[in-house]
């Protein structure tokens, strides 16, 4: 399965390799001019080896930004809140998956990532087309549809280490290719 052969790769990454990397994609992303121009940023919290977000979460908070976090429902799709620094998340366990980092505070509702002008998704690769590999858990193929209900048009960038740039990964009727895909050694876009 494609799925976990690049876990098997992240997870043989150390703690140091994933600070080194997350340092040097937050400094690409950051030069990214739709993040430069961006009142609001849905991102995500990286957990274990996925490419680091701390950083550039907080930077973007930094220049002004307002940024939203996901927070998992029952039901797999997401509710967002605010971040307002490391001390506004705590780690929460959804059943036998790994805990995640979610916002604490108030709940914003699922249709909240309507407002931002840029959705940092999560993914496992990215191919030469833009189609983008998830974890197959759907919660951001319900973001991604909920936008395009709503004709929302944000700028969709994934955060990926530079192996996971690859040729083709498998898509679905669903799936939509994403604009950009950010990995330490520089910035590949797709439209």
């Amino acid at each position: 399965m494609l799925r976990r052969e690049f876990l098997t790769v992240r997870s043989r990454l150390t703690a140091d390799d994933v600070r080194e990397t997350a340092a040097a994609l937050a400094a690409r992303a950051l030069g990214l001019p739709e993040l430069a121009q961006a009142r609001t940023v849905a991102a995500y919290v990286s957990v274990g080896s996925e490419p680091g977000t701390l950083a550039l979460l907080d930077a973007l908070r930094a220049r002004g930004a307002r940024v939203l976090l996901p927070a998992l429902l029952p039901d797999n799709d997401l509710d967002w809140g605010t971040y307002t620094g490391e001390d506004s998340l705590a780690r929460v366990r959804h059943g036998g998956k790994m805990a995640l980092l979610e916002p604490v505070g108030e709940r914003l509702g699922p249709d909240a990532v309507r407002d931002a002008d840029v959705v940092l998704l999560p993914g496992l690769a990215v191919d030469a087309r833009g189609m983008r590999l998830g974890r197959g858990g759907g919660s951001y193929d319900r973001v991604l549809a909920r936008l395009e209900r709503a004709g929302a048009d944000p700028a969709l960038v994934v955060l990926l280490y530079d192996t996971e740039v690859v040729e083709h990964v498998p898509e679905e009727a669903h799936d939509r290719p994403v604009h950009a895909v950010v990995t330490p050694s520089g910035v590949r876009r797709f439209r």
